[in-house]
């Protein structure tokens, strides 16, 4: 596969006002998805969603410009949530959806990532298809084709709908006392009104941007606000999603905080419960070891995809899977949507307890996850990790310590320079002591 120059593993992202997410990139990023879109349509039009960044207005004229510039017709969204422009790029039978947006980064950050017609994400040859036209000098269609921008007035609407239909109509939340942090990003006006709207009782917080706010010490990057709101109100649950509401983390009433992995078990094991088929389960590399036995010991298969959601996609489509993610929280359920949406994760976790009549832990009863140890490791860009010498010892000393009982994962980040270093194992202090010697090794 060719190396690709712009897009990473969840699009292209970077810091605002430095290459690539300048407004004259944007720009010609658009002018050449465009012209890739007309080489099989006549009159394309693509959706563009953003979330609460203040970049977002200037990057979205951009994107705008450069689709109209190719003949490419626009439908603006407004501020919505990543899997709310996968769903309305079918629902409207778009081309293409794009979203504005870094996800959990800071407010400084900001990315570009594209929806298919079908509302998934798009193959690695696509994305060299784009490339290739970027290196193209532009070409303007004429003044009668130039392409026509018109906004979605009811986007967030037909969201709410889409997200309260994934629940299960004969149940509610009559009775329960959820904490919804939204991170002050794209969900903020619409996951308080999906969980009320079912019947809940909602205490909202990380719902009022300012631009500069997203992700800032709030969501599901920062759960220990809601970990905080939960006891502070006496709720029965917290629901804590990131910028793009792409991710979620949860916690139970007594503040204890519930991370992606055990979440895509709960929600297999819960489906096996009812009678429904639910032959394996998709995670990555970076999936806790003890979610694999306890899915084998009921009976299903585990595949580990590369770490990136559109891996655990690819993945799922492949075995005919439906349930797969992250540890980090992102929750495919391929019957309810195409793409990885923390709002509708919670849902299913939600209608996992109602008709249930159990709480998170009385679900997870039996699940006991490995410790692991994570440690980012901030890299010069191009430094070439893979061939250090001394790294590659550490490695397999730390294998042998580990005796068959835990395992070692190293890995570039996709969106940062950052490598990671990750030792899981039985021993919490093992595994320490082993991410903390190799991360001294790079």
């Amino acid at each position: 596969m060719t190396k690709r120059k712009y897009f990473g593993t969840d699009g292209i992202r970077g810091k605002v006002g430095q290459a690539p997410i300048t407004p004259d990139f944007v720009l010609r990023l658009a002018h050449a998805v465009g012209r890739v879109l007309r080489q099989t349509e006549a009159h394309p039009l693509v959706l563009i969603g953003k979330d609460t960044r203040i970049s977002g207005y200037m990057l979205e004229s951009a994107l705008e410009s450069g689709f109209n510039s190719a003949g490419v017709g626009v439908l603006l969204l407004g501020p919505v949530p990543t899997p709310a422009v996968a769903y309305l790029t079918r629902a409207q039978r778009a081309s293409l959806g794009v979203v504005i947006s870094a996800s959990h980064n800071p407010f400084d950050d900001n990315g570009i990532k594209f929806f298919s017609a079908m509302g998934a994400k798009l193959p690695d040859d696509w994305e060299q298809a784009v490339e290739q036209a970027l290196e193209l000098p532009p070409q303007w269609v004429e003044s009668a084709q130039l392409g026509r921008t018109r906004r979605l007035d009811d986007a967030a609407g037909r969201y709410i709908e889409f997200c309260k239909s994934s629940f299960d109509a004969r149940l509610s939340l009559k009775g329960l006392k959820v904490v919804v942090d939204a991170a002050h990003g794209a969900a903020y006006h619409i996951a308080p009104d999906v969980l009320h709207e079912l019947g809940a009782e909602v205490v909202s917080i990380g719902c009022a941007p300012d631009g500069l706010n997203i992700n800032k010490g709030v969501g599901a990057t920062h759960p220990e606000a809601l970990v905080a709101a939960v006891l502070q109100h006496g709720a029965d649950l917290g629901i804590a999603l990131d910028g793009d509401a792409d991710r979620v983390q949860m916690v139970d009433g007594q503040g204890r905080l519930y991370n992606g992995d055990e979440l895509i078990y709960l929600l297999a094991l819960d489906r096996v419960r009812h009678g429904q088929q639910v032959p394996g389960v998709v995670g990555t590399l970076m999936t806790n070891m003890a979610v694999e036995l306890s899915l084998q010991a009921q009976g299903m298969g585990f595949i580990r995809a590369k770490v990136g959601d559109r891996y655990v996609l690819e993945a799922l489509e492949q075995q005919g899977w439906t349930i797969g993610g992250e540890g980090s929280g992102h929750i495919l359920v391929l019957d309810k949507h195409s793409t990885g949406d923390g709002l509708v994760a919670a849902l299913q976790v939600l209608q996992a307890m109602v008709r249930s009549g159990k709480s998170l832990p009385q679900l997870l009863e039996g699940l006991t996850l490995f410790p692991q140890t994570m440690v980012n490791v901030r890299m010069q860009p191009g430094t070439d990790w893979q061939n250090n010498a001394a790294l590659h010892q550490g490695i397999a000393d730390a294998q042998a310590q580990l005796q068959g009982r835990g395992r070692v994962l190293i890995r570039a980040s996709g969106t940062e320079p950052l490598l990671r270093v990750m030792v899981e194992a039985d021993n919490p202090d093992l595994t320490h002591q082993l991410a903390h010697e190799l991360a001294a090794l790079v």
